[in-house]
């Protein structure tokens, strides 16, 4: 049996399709349910039985290492590797990290990817299979975007993965979460050339074991995945990480409840400062040190630590640490970036919703 012990996780990248609000944040530690988007990450790889996780970084990177640290906290070691010589693709990653897995198998996970389900059913089929390769497949609206399986007539043997097609023979994708046999991926690597984009794919790796004998098997993802790559798809994985928790996580303090109308799963951090005349409906999370007057929260939204948010109505958002609303305002799928303030000049003539999407440290006044 091949057990898996090691994993290699993503952390680098510059998130260009998140801008303004990853232009001074990496992009894998946006909040997602109040938790740094890795982390989810980690937690997956860790139920299956990972104790070493190799984390890549942009040369230079610091603030990965200071929000997740050694990886005592999950009771695992954790690495971190730069990625030198500029972005070259997914599988140039894997190549970088040679010297730390070695011969041994070993799972790569793209922490981007947003799964609820769990990765250990698919690590232990994987180890007591024959095969040398495991896809993870999800089947997804706009597959053009993602690495595609391509099957032999019979529906259900894999010939060969293609790479963004442009004309998806099916609705399949192969999300980012792949596992390796022992001493197979390197070898391919040294087989493969970039891609039209300049890249190193990974589907190149995984055509290359199909064309080559290995055994490349699949699982099909159950329960939701997301692959956050856009502003709506962090929100959308937002909302359906509230709603997974289960309500005995969802914690609040008792005097809380005798000054504010709270309805449903909500956690309240310490130190926030619930005041009068306000409304929240969870599933809701407000993190630490808050302070809330006069306003309503509505379902599926996140507020980071040391807010304020006054006089507002907020529903269906990520909010920042440290960010300021405090205007009328009634703010649905946004994102507002850390230490950004919405400050209101005047009252306005009629309430209105507004969509934003604001980067870090960004005033508006309305």
């Amino acid at each position: 049996m091949k057990k898996i012990r090691k994993a290699i996780l993503t952390g680098g990248g510059r998130g260009t399709r998140l801008h303004p609000v990853t232009t001074t944040i990496n992009k894998h530690l946006l909040p997602l349910a109040n938790k740094p988007m890795i982390f989810h990450a980690i937690e997956k790889v860790v139920e299956a039985g990972v104790t070493h996780i190799y984390i890549n970084t942009n040369p230079g990177e610091i603030e990965l290492q200071k929000h997740i640290g050694d990886g005592g906290h999950w009771g695992v070691n954790i690495t971190f590797f730069e990625q030198t010589g500029g972005p070259q693709g997914i599988a140039h990653v894997v190549k970088q990290a040679e010297k730390f897995i070695g011969k041994e198998p070993f799972i790569f996970y793209l922490s981007d990817n947003i799964l609820l389900g769990s990765v250990k059913n698919m690590v232990e089929d994987f180890e007591q299979s024959d095969v040398d390769c495991m896809l993870a497949l999800s089947e997804v609206p706009d597959p053009e975007r993602f690495g595609v399986p391509i099957f032999h007539e019979d529906g259900k043997t894999l010939m060969d993965v293609w790479e963004k097609p442009h004309n998806p023979p099916n609705n399949f994708a192969v999300t980012g979460i792949y596992i390796y046999g022992p001493n197979i991926f390197f070898g391919a690597f040294d087989n493969i050339e970039k891609s039209a984009r300049g890249e190193y794919e990974i589907s190149s790796i995984h055509s290359h074991f199909i064309k080559t004998g290995k055994k490349v098997g699949y699982k099909e993802i159950t329960g939701w995945w997301k692959d956050t790559g856009k502003p709506e798809d962090l929100l959308i994985a937002n909302r359906l990480l509230l709603e997974h928790i289960h309500e005995n996580d969802f914690l609040r303090h008792k005097h809380v409840e005798n000054i504010a109308n709270i309805e449903g799963k909500v956690h309240i951090g310490r130190g926030t400062q619930i005041g009068e005349n306000v409304t929240i409906k969870g599933p809701v999370i407000i993190g630490e040190n808050c302070v809330l007057e006069n306003c309503t929260i509505l379902p599926h939204t996140t507020i980071g630590s040391g807010c304020e948010i006054k006089h507002a109505t907020i529903k269906h958002s990520i909010i920042l640490d440290n960010a300021t609303i405090s205007c009328h305002l009634t703010i649905d799928n946004s994102i507002i970036g850390k230490s950004a303030q919405l400050i209101e000049k005047q009252p306005p003539q009629e309430k209105q919703a507004h969509r934003m999407i604001l980067g870090d440290k960004t005033v508006i006044e309305l």
